[in-house]
């Protein structure tokens, strides 16, 4: 009996210690695969995505809809499906390990590998590879071909002979982006090929199969070209042509009958190029020209850079008009040129945001229309109305520009853009409305209305075209943000779009589904989600429709604010009926449905469950799943995740997130993360997998280590988002510690940029955290209130005055509030530990900011540390500089709340003659610290 008794106790040891799961470490983020980019086949019969394990070379999976691996190839990108669901085309890289150690050996980037291409026939599993192809392209709307740029082909010198009977040789032209490169149009089915050489620009029809192509010519002394290839006849017809004409963005209308482009065919180096603007028709031999230099409204020309397409009816081609450059003087030399910037105080965009934009306002081009039954011009848009919407995809009699630059300059404080408007007659050129000072408007898909949401006074309008009759649909409804917590008006829930011919705009309030008559502002509410404190928002699953359909059940997506469970419903729009079609503790996406079918691939995920890929139809009776990226999971601890609530200290019940491992014990004490940013207990289903995170702690790789996780919710007040963050925050965390399984003594808090404020200011009012990390945060909002978002070269001030910072006016309205905000006023008082992170290229908050917060620590011997990630903006995005972030912040945290040993950066940093030698990772055993 005791010897049965000792080997069950074996037994169960043994299976004890099988079954003990993993912790997660650093080294683990390269075992997690990640689905990028999936795609259905127009026929609904195949799936392919991309499979990147880490950060490492992606391997392309094709199934079929039983979910059968059907193909798979490493290192591949870009994959796509032919329009008839016959072939897969995809780029094939070389492995990035052997790229990167041919970098370490200085290979020169012209020597590296190229890329191949993969073309994969799906009916008989056959694999073709070519080599040496830069990029590829498919028809939208037929298939059986493909065209790709060839990366280069090596040519033999040919032999000139002189008159004296000599030989010389004679080099090939150069394949550049100056004389174009080779293309080939290859036939799927049969692989025949046509190549055409030094091709600079090249389009296809969207429905005929015709190809537009511009070439320089085979031989140096060749003409430059344009040409059409009618691939069914296999008939080229050279349709322009000129000595060293440059073409300029070739535009197929979508029969085909029809080709825009510009051509400059001056050879001399004049700076104000003499564009012109040509058209060709089927039917006719050449090109002609319908609009050069001289005939061009004055002070403009004709654009190279404005993009030329067809209206939809092919019986309009819209093209740009553009201000000549401004004239150098190309004599002077670079120690006469003059460099200054000279801001003035009333032009409507600040020097830094004009710096940015520059080049975009160098090749700024302005809409014109001309019309091919008579050839005539119209313009329609300038430099004081530069922006243009066309209406009924170009076949509408009028389209609507705008301008914002007499509002801009109070856009600086306000944060907030106002529009003047003017809706121009595509046939005359005539203003038939005009609107000052409105909100962003939009054109409805028949271009009947003109519509948009006025912030200022919450309320959706419509502006009958183009007489321009006012409605107001929503004044007095609440169609607005109703948790708005900014000193600014409350933005809308969102438009869904239009019906058939323009009869109905749907709008969405909070919850639900609104349709409204645009004329008499009559509504109608077609879901029920407010009772159930349920959210509907339609999904579009026709990216080419451009009306939501009437004749067709619509499909939904559902989200419920109470328990964060979501789904998808189906709508009935004749029978005003909503019924739930699938819905759970999950989160779900946007389905992607096949063209040609009701086959639909979407994801559904949780904190655990990884969002494979899965295959249903319309009705969501059955469902597929296809993929299972990351069977690995289950081998490690990992977590699970929960909501909680809690009463702020302003009265007001909040909800935040707690993660426990998996292995939790409700008789053990555990060290607590607290990690927020504003209000995040909606995405408690989001899926965490681990990786090297730019900017906050990953949420599955602390669980496994054995800490318990917080994220509470705050909700603002207006002048007071620090002590709002400290209502909210501190009652959160003691109302989790009540639980009695949270370490009281070795509690962190980490958050970035907003969320790495709020932590610089909750260290000062409280010592309840035993370490902080604390990423780009503003200690002074006195100086970054009159700092520059260097990404865009916008000022600051918007921010605080009516948007995330939320102090709601200037530094001389309430000076009280920005220094009672501002951390930097009451440093003195901090007592934890802090990690701050702040790089050197940060766009989004001046890396001053953590300099200040830094040396202000510094100076007073607080023990910290401060991170730079040379030359990285708001958070690291190199690779190997998140890993090392995520190192060092674990780090950070197991030594302050684990009592684990000290790693070596933290005694003595890391000098500047190691930086990127050294780490100094290394752990100090206990007892030898200093």
């Amino acid at each position: 009996m005791l010897k049965h008794s000792f080997l069950l106790f074996v037994g169960l040891m043994s299976l004890s210690v099988f079954a003990q799961k993993k912790v997660l470490d650093h080294t683990d983020y390269e075992l997690w695969n990640t689905i990028q980019n999936p795609m259905i086949s127009s026929n609904g019969s195949y799936v392919l995505y991309l499979l990147e394990q880490g950060e490492k070379d992606a391997t392309l999976m094709v199934k079929d809809t039983k979910g059968k691996l059907i193909f798979e190839h490493e290192r591949s990108k870009k994959a796509a499906f032919t329009y008839n669901s016959d072939f897969v085309l995809f780029t094939i890289t070389a492995w990035k390990d052997s790229i990167r150690a041919m970098k370490s050996r200085k290979i020169k980037k012209a020597d590296l590998p190229k890329d191949s291409l993969g073309i994969l026939n799906l009916k008989t599993n056959e694999l073709t590879k070519i080599a040496q192809v830069k990029s590829y392209h498919l028809p939208e709307k037929w298939s059986g071909y493909v065209a790709y740029y060839l990366d280069e082909i090596k040519e033999e010198k040919k032999k000139d002979t002189l008159t004296d009977g000599k030989e010389k040789n004679k080099k090939p032209k150069k394949e550049d982006k100056k004389n174009g490169y080779h293309l080939v149009l290859r036939n799927l089915n049969t692989n025949e090929q046509d190549t055409l050489h030094y091709v600079t620009d090249f389009a296809f029809a969207k429905e005929r199969k015709s190809l537009a192509y511009a070439t320089t010519g085979k031989q140096k002394e060749d003409d430059a070209s344009v040409g059409i290839l009618d691939i069914e006849s296999q008939t080229r017809t050279q349709v322009h042509s000129a000595k060293k004409a440059k073409y300029f963005n070739l535009s197929l209308s979508d029969s085909g009958k029809h080709l825009g482009f510009v051509a400059d065919t001056d050879t001399t180096k004049v700076q104000i190029r003499p564009n012109g603007l040509y058209r060709w028709t089927k039917g006719n031999e050449k090109a002609t020209k319908l609009l050069d230099a001289p005939s061009v409204p004055k002070g403009y020309m004709v654009s190279s850079y404005g993009a030329i397409e067809f209206s939809k009816d092919e019986s309009k081609l819209f093209f740009g008009l553009a201000t000549p450059p401004i004239i150098k003087d190309t004599t002077l030399t670079e120690d006469e040129i003059v460099k200054v910037e000279v801001w003035t105080y009333d032009e409507p965009r600040l020097y830094t945001v004009q710096e940015l934009q520059l080049k975009n306002d160098t090749i700024a081009s302005y809409h014109a229309v001309v019309h091919l039954d008579n050839n005539k011009v119209i313009p329609l848009a300038s430099t004081d109305f530069p922006n243009t919407e066309l209406g009924d995809e170009g076949n509408a009699n009028y389209a609507l520009t705008n301008t914002t630059l007499p509002h801009e300059l109070e856009s600086q404080w306000t944060g907030r853009r106002d529009n003047d408007y003017k809706l121009v007659s595509t046939a005359t050129g005539e203003t038939l409305l005009s609107l000052t000072k409105v909100p962003r408007l939009g054109l409805s898909p028949k271009a009947q209305y003109a519509y948009g949401y006025n912030r200022v006074d919450s309320t959706w309008v419509t502006y009958s075209l183009p007489d321009g009759s006012f409605t107001a649909l929503t004044k007095g409804k609440q169609f607005f943000n109703e948790e708005n917590d900014y000193p600014n008006f409350p933005s809308s829930y969102g438009s869904a779009g239009w019906t058939e011919n323009d009869d109905h705009l749907i709008l969405y309030d909070r919850y639900d589904i609104w349709q409204f008559d645009p004329k008499t502002g009559t509504g109608t509410k077609l879901t029920s989600g407010r009772e159930r404190k349920t959210v509907y928002r339609y999904i579009s699953l026709d990216e080419e429709l451009r009306y939501i359909p009437s004749d067709k059940k619509w499909l939904l997506s559902t989200f419920n604010e109470e328990t964060k469970d979501a789904g998808y419903a189906q709508y009935h729009p004749k029978t005003k009926k909503t019924k739930v079609l699938v819905s759970g503790p999950y989160r779900y996406s946007q389905p992607i449905k096949a063209k040609q079918d009701d086959a639909l691939l979407y994801t559904r995920e949780s904190f655990i469950e990884f969002p494979d890929l899965r295959l249903s139809d319309l009705n969501f009776k059955k469902s597929l799943k296809l993929s299972d990226a990351n069977p690995q999971q289950k081998d490690y601890n990992w977590g699970t995740i929960a909501l909680v609530k809690w009463i702020s200290l302003d009265g007001r019940e909040l909800t935040g997130m707690l993660v426990k491992p998996e292995n939790f014990d409700p008789n053990k004490t555990y060290p607590m993360l607290v990690n927020f940013y504003e209000k995040s207990s909606n995405g408690l289903h989001r899926h965490r997998a681990p990786k090297a995170e730019r900017s906050s702690i990953n949420y599955s790789f602390y669980t496994s280590r054995g800490y318990v996780i917080f994220n509470p919710d705050v909700h603002y007040r207006v002048g007071y988002p620090g002590e709002s963050a400290f209502n909210a925050v501190i009652p959160g965390v003691t109302s989790i510690i009540e639980k009695g399984f949270i370490d009281k003594d070795n509690i962190g808090v980490q958050g970035h940029s907003w969320g790495g404020y709020q932590i610089a200011y909750l260290v000062t009012k409280t010592d309840i955290f035993k370490a902080a990390e604390s990423g780009a945060p503003v200690p002074n909002m006195i100086s970054a209130y009159g700092g520059i978002r260097w990404w865009t070269g916008l000022s600051r001030q918007f921010q605080y005055e009516h948007t995330q910072s939320r102090i709601g006016g200037t530094p001389w309205e309430y000076p009280a509030r920005y220094v009672e905000n501002s951390p930097i006023f009451n440093i003195d008082k901090i007592n934890t530990p802090l990690l701050i992170m702040h790089n050197d290229a940060d766009g989004h908050v001046p890396w001053y900011q953590g300099i200040e917060f830094f040396v202000s620590l510094r100076r007073l011997g607080k023990p910290s540390w401060f991170l730079n990630y040379n030359g990285e903006p708001h958070w690291p995005l190199k690779l190997q500089n998140r890993k090392d972030f995520n190192i060092r912040m674990a780090q950070f945290f197991d030594y302050y709340l684990k009592g684990e040993p000290k790693p070596m950066w933290m005694e003595r940093g890391v000098p500047p003659m190691e930086k990127g030698v050294q780490q100094g990772y290394e752990l100090i055993p206990t007892g030898s610290e200093r």
